[in-house]
Parts: structure tokens; sequence; C-alpha cells
């Protein structure tokens, strides 16, 4: 009859927010989405105005968090 040990593996320590890859990814596609949303509005100005840098923000992010680990 074989014994066979149970090893633990070690409990690793979770990551900060602004780290995980999950949470970054939403947070970046939210912002894609609200720059488009931005670029297509009739009413604001303003709005219009800081779309193209927060679609660009949103997609650099994504490109950024892509690469963390999971």
């Amino acid at each position: 009859m074989s014994h066979l040990i149970e090893t633990r593996t070690p409990a690793r320590p979770k990551r900060p927010f602004f780290l995980r890859r999950g949470p970054m990814e939403n947070i970046a596609t939210v912002l894609i989405g609200l720059g488009f949303l931005m670029l297509f509005q009739p009413f604001l100005l303003v709005l219009y105005t800081y779309s193209l840098v927060t679609l660009l923000m949103g997609t650099v992010m994504f490109i950024i968090v892509s690469k963390f680990p999971g």
C-alpha cells in the first residue's frame, strides 16, 4: 500500500486591486465605451472634445493591463 503525502501549496498573498487583471480590464473596457459614447453624442461639445483622449486612455490601459498575470 502506498502512502501519499499531502502537501499544501503556500497561499499567495492577494495582489492590490489596481494590479489585478480582471477588474482593471473591466475598467479599461468601460473607459473605451465611455469614450465611444462621448464621441457620438450631439449635445455637449466638452464631452466631444475629451472623447478621443478617453478612448486612447482606455485602449492604452487595456493593452498594458492585458500583460498582467492572471
